[in-house]
């Protein structure tokens, strides 16, 4: 009888006290020491043109001038007849995808501009979509997904 209390007792004693015996492991993941700011990207896109520079605001700049040169040249190459003066700023924001690939994702225009140049949407659209050959931007050496504001200036005559 005494054998039998005791081996109870020992049996709730071990069943109640594992909490005792819990060995804390150590983690498996590293902990991570740094905030990271998805908010910015280490290196923006970059054409094959600008790929030559290291400073990274001449980089900057580099994609800044091309893309703007690249759309200028594609509407001047239109002929555009308007019965007043036009002189107005088209905002176009752009997605360039971790590939590379741009995609509109707005244009903002005024109501006159629209009236005097209904077409100005679809040849904003037509002169993004041969752009050179584009490289993404970059985080922690990963590319990544960037949307950016382009300012247009629609001047004519």
């Amino acid at each position: 009888m005494r054998f039998r209390a005791l081996s109870l007792f020992l049996i709730i004693l071990i069943g109640t006290s594992c909490e005792f015996f819990n060995i804390k492991k150590k983690s498996q993941l590293q902990e991570i020491d740094t905030i990271i700011d998805f908010s910015s990207v280490d290196v923006f896109p970059t054409f094959d043109t600008c790929k030559s520079f290291i400073d990274k605001e001449k980089k900057t700049n580099c994609f800044r001038k091309t893309i703007h040169q690249h759309i200028s040249k594609n509407l001047a190459k239109v002929k555009i007849e308007v019965k007043n003066p036009v002189n107005e700023i088209v905002n176009v924001v752009v997605l360039i995808n971790n590939k590379g690939n741009v995609s509109i994702q707005k244009i903002t225009t005024s109501d006159v501009l629209k009236k005097e140049i209904p077409t100005i949407d679809s040849l904003i659209i037509a002169s993004l979509q041969n752009l050179p050959k584009l490289f993404p931007a970059t985080k922690r050496g990963i590319p990544v997904a960037t949307q950016y504001q382009i300012p247009i200036q629609i001047n004519v005559n």
